[in-house]
């Protein structure tokens, strides 16, 4: 990813305000000021909750993304101390404490995760991974709670709304409650050590940030600004990233490179404008012109593709999205299923109704009742009658063929179509 000279404030700011990623900042004139001196250090902070990150991550991540190119420098934050406590935002029940050699392990993982998306060259913004684990196991309890702890008030700490939320949905523990406390104490470490003046996060994230804003006034003396970047919904109100089979993750181990790419090919027309202007790279300009061809020609989805062929690039690499550009091409009649990468190929026919098959020949009427792609036998034959059934991409035209292990590709897969959209695999794996 190349990055920029410095972008004006004014320039950068009004660029994140049109994309809808501003929900809070502090002092708005001062914060301008502070980004036109030159190159500012800034961090997020990831905890390690899970082996992975995934979609609703990629919103704050493409923001620190943005603002290296635009000259600043990030100091993205793995949390080794703050993932074995939990954060209570955005939760009504406690997180289950995960062991520490765990935790451990999905640190190293989101390290490698954000070296893609990140530039951790040399030049002066190269990005700098910290661990704030590194400046909080050498602290005892008492340092802490004499150092850190007595610049906290417990009002207000008690009316912050993650605390808040928890209390009137049951209670909280001491663990969760300190966690506030613990990402002050990141900001001010941060500070101290390597100048950083603004700190991203989700708008769940404001009464922790700000906090960290106060303990650097109290302790420093110093000032510093916050950013937080509106959490984002669907337009149909439900929670952004997940599906039916859980959340969208960035690890292709977790989230198979097909899977991930259907997941915005499959996006809400009315959701969109929105997407683009959150994670696209492209300019207003483009986007803008995306949108009016979209609007023209809604069925063709072509803001869909457009965006999962960015993201997929992104995020599992260009040669990838090139190669499950052309299966989902394939597998709707556009491309030759033949030519394609057979490993591309197992794997999306793994995330569509699939039958995993050992004896050959197979009836064609029990491959397409047995894949869930109709219901009956006659249904079958209705169907053929009318040229709706395709094994491969070639229409069937008798209800006695069968399928060899011949019609295999690569000896792994074939593909069953109903109609033009209706998709089944059969797997000899």
């Amino acid at each position: 990813m190349s990055l920029a000279q410095i972008i004006p404030a004014v320039d950068l700011l009004a660029d994140l305000k049109w994309r809808g990623l501003i929900a809070q900042t502090t002092d708005l004139e001062s914060l301008k000021a502070e980004l036109n001196k030159g190159p500012i250090s800034f961090y997020i902070g990831f905890d390690p909750t899970a082996p992975s990150l995934h979609v609703g991550n990629l919103v704050v991540l493409l923001v620190m993304c943005r603002l290296q190119m635009a000259g600043h420098k990030p100091f993205p934050l793995v949390g080794g101390a703050t993932g074995l406590i939990g954060d209570p935002s955005g939760r009504n029940e406690e997180r289950n404490l995960n062991d520490t050699s765990i935790v451990e392990q999905w640190v190293e993982r989101l390290k490698g995760q954000l070296a893609k998306f990140l530039d951790f060259n040399t030049s002066a913004n190269g990005a700098v991974l910290v661990n704030n684990l590194d400046w909080t196991k050498d602290v005892s309890a008492l340092s802490f709670l004499r150092d850190i702890g007595k610049h906290f008030s417990v009002n207000a700490m008690l009316a912050k709304d993650s605390v808040a939320n928890r209390l009137e949905s049951g209670g909280i523990s001491y663990t969760e409650f300190s966690y506030q406390v613990l990402q002050a104490f990141d900001y001010l470490e941060l500070y101290r050590r390597h100048q950083v003046k603004l700190q991203l996060g989700g708008s769940d994230q404001w009464g922790n940030i700000v906090a960290g804003l106060d303990l650097i006034r109290r302790i420093e003396g110093g000032s510093a600004h916050v950013i937080t970047i509106p959490l984002l919904t669907k337009s149909d109100g439900t929670k952004f990233g997940k599906t039916a089979s859980g959340a969208v993750w960035l690890d292709p181990n977790m989230t198979s490179p097909y899977a991930f790419y259907q997941y915005w090919v499959n996006s809400d027309d009315a959701d969109m404008e929105n997407l683009l202007k959150v994670f696209s790279f492209k300019s207003k300009k483009e986007i803008e012109e995306i949108l009016i061809e979209f609007r023209d020609n809604p069925g063709s989805r072509g803001a869909q593709k457009s965006l999962a062929f960015e993201l997929t690039s992104l995020v599992h690499g260009e040669k990838v999205a090139i190669e499950i550009e052309k299966v989902s091409q394939a597998l709707f009649g556009q491309e030759e299923l033949e030519n394609l990468d057979s490993e591309a190929l197992l794997q999306a026919a793994q995330t569509i109704p699939n039958v995993r098959i050992t004896s050959f020949p197979l009836n064609i009427s029990d491959a397409f009742v047995e894949s869930g792609l109709v219901k009956s036998k006659s249904e079958v034959k209705r169907f053929i009658q009318g040229g709706g059934l395709y094994l491969n991409n070639k229409k069937i035209e008798n209800l006695d063929q069968s399928i060899n292990k011949e019609d295999l590709i690569s000896e792994k897969v074939a593909i069953l179509r109903v109609g033009k959209k209706n998709l089944g695999a059969l797997l000899n794996i």
